[in-house]
């Protein structure tokens, strides 16, 4: 397993695809891990992924869960984590 400044590193080939729909057009579609930005908050409200829509341009926002988390990071999606300020 590579490592990048002292923390390793999963090499996730491109080929890892994620089902997607979006609730405009209604259209589905597969994104790839590049597509897909996660962003990990300090509650469910917080916690969400968001793609754009090949099909018709629009920026989707979906809610994450544990298990969707857990599977866009094991995919190679970026994460974002957000913290509060004290």
């Amino acid at each position: 397993m590579p490592v990048v400044s002292g923390v390793p590193t999963v090499v996730v080939p491109e080929s890892v695809r994620f089902k997607a729909s979006c609730p405009d057009c209604r259209e589905r579609f597969e994104l790839s891990a590049g597509a897909i930005r996660l962003a990990v908050g300090a509650s469910r409200r917080t916690t969400f992924y968001s793609f754009t829509c090949p099909a018709c341009g629009t920026a989707v926002r979906k809610p994450a869960g544990e298990r969707i988390v857990e599977l866009l990071t094991v995919g190679g999606v970026r994460t974002l984590r957000l913290h509060t300020s004290l």
